[in-house]
């Protein structure tokens, strides 16, 4: 399946790239998480801590156990806190 990939923030900052198109086999949010974690190293760093990152599937927030079934857009971005 074809999904489009954001990313926000820290998380856009370490990957250089504000989204992307990825081809994917993952059944869940986590196991395209670690497909994109063994593309490269800044893969990796980040997500290094997946507690400090949030999920939304189609702009929805979801977990990281959450089904890739019908999705086409995965966001990825820390928590927010506002005042």
């Amino acid at each position: 399946m074809m999904l489009d990939v954001l990313y926000f923030a820290w998380v856009r900052e370490r990957l250089g790239l504000p989204r992307e198109r990825v081809e994917t086999g993952a059944a869940t949010v986590a196991d395209l998480v670690a497909e994109l974690v063994a593309r490269e190293d800044r893969y990796a760093a980040a997500f290094a801590d997946t507690g400090a990152l949030r999920v939304a599937l189609d702009q929805e927030l979801a977990e990281f156990s959450a089904p890739l079934a019908g999705v086409r857009e995965v966001a990825f971005f820390p928590p927010m806190t506002g005042g």
